[in-house]
């Protein structure tokens, strides 16, 4: 089973940096991809969407700083920086150039695994999101990448998750399939693949997939995380809407 801890991506010039992170992060939750290239790095980046970036600024093939606006400009991965410049010049530029912190070298691993998790609480929230989804039994723990039934810790693999995330920041509302092919899977596959992952899903997470507590099917529609009990469902407490937020302010 693939690990469902938090993806970093490490783009460093620092072969010694990049060894020691990428041998020490992974116990304290986090996935390590590692590059010393940016344009390597980049192309990292739009296919594997890593959930946050550690970016040293002397690279090799590129300028840290473009490096950096690039990416601020195009992604909304949060970006911690690390640089053995502790110029106060230096910080301040690299957080205007969109960087979520700023970490000097040499640094404390702790330190910077929790720096990290600022950096995914902070997103979440400007996402509106609350960082830990309960339902019941059900517990999504957004920033540690932790999903619990009760007391059994739940192993997803990373489009599982991925599902699971996106459902957990828009729950209460009908994701349609269209909606999720798309967010997902750029190339859009067809729906069959979507509802194998959610079959997958739904025996991960429910008691009984068959008779599903958390998620719904919306015939014809797609897919909704519940807030509340199927009992609330049916009474239209938890009614929802039948698009993503995104797609209401298009619809007429």
């Amino acid at each position: 089973m693939k690990s469902t801890s938090a993806a970093v991506l490490v783009i460093e010039g620092d072969r010694l940096i990049r060894r020691v992170l990428s041998a020490s992060l992974p116990s304290r939750g986090f996935d390590v991809i590692e590059t010393a290239m940016g344009d390597a790095g980049l192309d990292i980046l739009r296919s594997e969407s890593p959930d946050l970036i550690i970016l040293g600024l002397g690279l090799p093939d590129v300028p840290g700083l473009s490096l950096l606006r690039q990416i601020c400009d195009a992604f909304d991965t949060p970006v911690v920086v690390l640089s053995n410049t502790a110029a106060v010049t230096a910080k301040v530029e690299a957080l205007d150039s969109g960087a979520s912190d700023y970490v000097t070298t040499p640094f404390n691993v702790d330190e910077l695994a929790a720096r990290l998790r600022v950096a995914m609480r902070n997103r979440l929230q400007r996402e509106r999101t609350a960082p830990v989804f309960r339902n019941g039994e059900l517990m999504v723990d957004l920033v540690h990448h932790r999903i619990m039934r009760g007391h059994k810790n739940i192993k997803l693999s990373p489009t599982e998750y991925a599902i699971l995330r996106m459902l957990v920041i828009e729950a209460g509302r009908v994701l349609t399939h269209d909606y999720v092919l798309r967010s997902i899977w750029k190339n859009r596959r067809n729906i069959d693949y979507l509802r194998v992952y959610m079959r997958q899903l739904r025996k991960r997470i429910e008691i009984d997939p068959h008779n599903p507590q958390y998620i719904l099917t919306v015939p014809g529609v797609g897919y909704r995380l519940l807030t509340g009990t199927v009992a609330d469902e049916a009474q239209g407490i938890d009614s929802g809407v039948g698009q993503t937020a995104s797609e209401a302010s298009t619809s007429h």
